[in-house]
This record gives structure tokens, C-alpha cells and sequence, in this order.
């Protein structure tokens, strides 16, 4: 710094502006950076926590009924490879629960998930839960599930529940069938079919006057 004569306060002026907006410029630039991190891991954990909590949904979401999973299909397999043409087609004719496979399918979804997200217990978990899964084995989610809401409640800084609280064993959520859109399918069938039905007879009391009329009649 040089204040003895004009030109050497002007350079020293000019200096400490140069330094000052190369240190703005360089603060600027790290927040930046800090800041589109923190922006990328909050985006992560969010997702993470999305799918791990559909994940529980799914596993949990029921506290009475049946609590397994069934792995039908490997069973279904097995016996139609094990059997003869006429014992497959007759467990063909026999009647499938398409509640318990579309339970299934969701929690194979949620065990994928599981394990891509989860941490190393729950992948555990999760890798255990499957292979059962895949050897047709009906497996429990109960202590995944419990893992999955211990790990959530911590993420999102919950205090723990009180251990007087009495949490029933939790199985996978019951998935809804579709006998109400077949149902409402039919009442606008049956609602069309009425329609038509209507209209023909509309027709018909149109035309019948005009049937019974010969030629020069006079009009009625």
C-alpha cells in the first residue's frame, strides 16, 4: 500500500478492488458448489426415502388376515412339470387366488427396491426375504418391516415409539381386486343394453300406427 503520492493510492485502490472481487468471486463460486451439492444429496435422500417408505407400505400395510407371502407360481410350476398331461390340465380347471399373486408381485417390487436403497441390514433382510421367496417358501416381513420403520423414523428425526406402545406383527398390504371396475363396467352395459331397449320400443309404437293403414285410407 502506497498513500504518499496519487498514483500510488489510485494503484493501491485498484488492488484491493481486483482482490476483493477475485475473493467475492472465488466465495460465490464455492457456495455454489456446496450448495448444488447439498441440493443433489437432499434430491437422493428424498428418493430414497420415498422409495423405502412404498416399500414399507407395502410390506406393513396390513396387521390382520394372512401375513405371508405365497409364492404360488413356483408351485404351480413344479406341479405341472412333476405331473401329466391330465393332472395339468385338471390343476388348470382349479381356481387361483389372484389376490395372493398380485401380493406377491408387489412385494418382489419392494424387495428389488429394498435391496437397490436400503442399508446393509435391510439388505440382509431383504436378500434373505427373497431367496425364500424364489425356493417357494412363504416368507414374513415382519422384522424387515421393522427395520424399514426404525431406519424412517430416525431419517426423518422422529423420536422413537415408546415401548408401552403395543405394534402388532405387520404383512404385506392387501391389494385390491378388480371386481369393482368389472362391476361398474356391467352396470354400463346393462345401462346401454336399457337404453337400446327403450329406443327399439320407441320405434316400434312410431311404426305400428302406420302398419295397419292401406293405400287412399285417409290419415289418422
Amino acid at each position: 500500500m502506497d498513500f504518499s503520492s496519487w498514483r500510488g493510492a489510485m494503484a493501491t485502490i485498484v488492488g484491493l478492488a481486483i482482490f476483493t472481487l477475485l475473493g467475492v468471486g472465488i466465495r460465490m463460486l464455492m457456495m455454489q458448489t456446496i450448495q448444488q451439492r447439498r441440493e443433489r444429496q437432499n434430491r437422493q435422500i428424498n428418493e430414497r426415502l420415498k422409495t423405502l417408505m412404498s416399500a414399507y407400505r407395502t410390506l406393513g400395510g396390513s396387521f390382520t388376515g394372512q401375513l405371508t407371502v405365497d409364492p404360488t407360481h413356483l408351485r404351480d410350476l413344479r406341479g405341472g412339470a412333476q405331473s401329466g398331461p391330465e393332472e395339468t390340465g385338471a390343476q388348470e380347471g382349479k381356481p387361483s387366488s389372484d389376490r395372493s399373486r398380485r401380493i406377491r408381485d408387489a412385494v418382489e417390487a419392494a424387495l428389488a427396491d429394498i435391496l437397490l436403497l436400503g442399508t446393509e441390514e435391510h439388505c440382509r433382510l431383504a436378500g434373505q426375504a427373497a431367496g425364500d421367496l424364489a425356493a417357494g417358501r412363504p416368507i414374513h416381513t415382519a422384522e424387515l418391516v421393522i427395520s424399514l420403520r426404525s431406519f424412517i423414523r430416525a431419517a426423518l428425526d422422529l423420536a422413537p415409539i415408546p415401548g408401552d406402545v403395543t405394534i402388532p406383527l405387520q404383512g404385506p398390504t392387501r391389494a385390491q381386486g378388480s371386481a369393482g371396475r368389472g362391476k361398474g363396467d356391467a352396470d354400463r352395459a346393462d345401462n346401454k343394453g336399457a337404453g337400446g331397449d327403450m329406443g327399439g320400443g320407441g320405434m316400434g309404437m312410431e311404426i305400428a300406427p302406420g302398419m295397419g293403414r292401406k293405400d287412399g285410407d285417409p290419415p289418422a
